[in-house]
């Protein structure tokens, strides 16, 4: 049996875990967010007061490491990490900038390679993260680069934090995303940026009916549904 596959890249805040969820519940298709993998990394190694930014620190770490996927009744990818559901605690913003630490080192990119790879043998997938139309699925069936202006992505990010009650400043996370650019696309390893034969949808004039309505037009030029 052959499975379908659509990967979806971009920057931090650009909408990718809400656009791909919504986009996989049109399609029948299992979630996949690849970001949400390694902010469990990051969370593992924020535990141990570890350096994320630091392979000697970093790759002991990977060992033994007690990282699962799980799906709750409504196809919700829920993060596990040594038995406690993380899913809540990997939102949070200083696990985002030590993902994007953890995520620039060669033996957890390795690490994970497999477990996403499997995952898009098994099922039919949408996966979002940095490189997956470059590196984890360059085959996939559809490849689709999802971009925003930085300060449309703050303004996201800042709504997000203050709905879920926690304090934000505007001007702070505006600076830690052009951060986050920075390392993702500069890293030595898989560094972000779109692939060949990548549609691009950039939605920072779009709201989110008009970004769902406009990726899933992408998708449909690309395979038959």
């Amino acid at each position: 049996m052959s499975f379908k596959s659509i990967a979806i890249d971009g920057p931090a805040g650009a909408g990718k875990s809400t656009l791909a969820k919504k986009l996989a519940e049109q399609l029948g298709f299992l979630y996949v967010d690849t970001g949400a993998i390694y902010r469990t990394v990051a969370l593992k190694v924020l535990w141990e007061k570890a350096d994320p930014s630091d392979p000697a620190q970093v790759v002991p770490l990977l060992e033994g490491l007690e990282l699962h996927m799980g799906y709750d009744s409504d196809g919700v990818q829920r993060m596990y990490l040594e038995g406690e559901d993380v899913s809540a605690a990997i939102r949070r913003h200083k696990v985002s900038g030590a993902a994007s630490q953890v995520s620039a080192i060669p033996e957890v990119r390795a690490f994970l390679l497999d477990l996403q790879r499997k995952l898009a043998r098994e099922n039919d997938v949408v996966m979002d993260g940095r490189d997956i139309g470059t590196v984890v699925l360059p085959d996939a069936d559809v490849k689709i680069f999802l971009t925003a202006a930085p300060e449309a992505r703050a303004r996201r990010r800042l709504l997000e934090l203050e709905q879920r009650g926690e304090a934000a400043n505007y001007d702070a996370i505006l600076h830690d995303i052009r951060e986050r650019d920075r390392q993702d696309e500069t890293r030595p390893i898989a560094p972000l940026r779109r692939a060949d034969g990548t549609a691009l949808l950039d939605t920072t004039q779009l709201n989110l009916e008009q970004s769902c309505d406009r990726l899933l037009s992408l998708v449909k030029e690309k395979i038959a549904l």
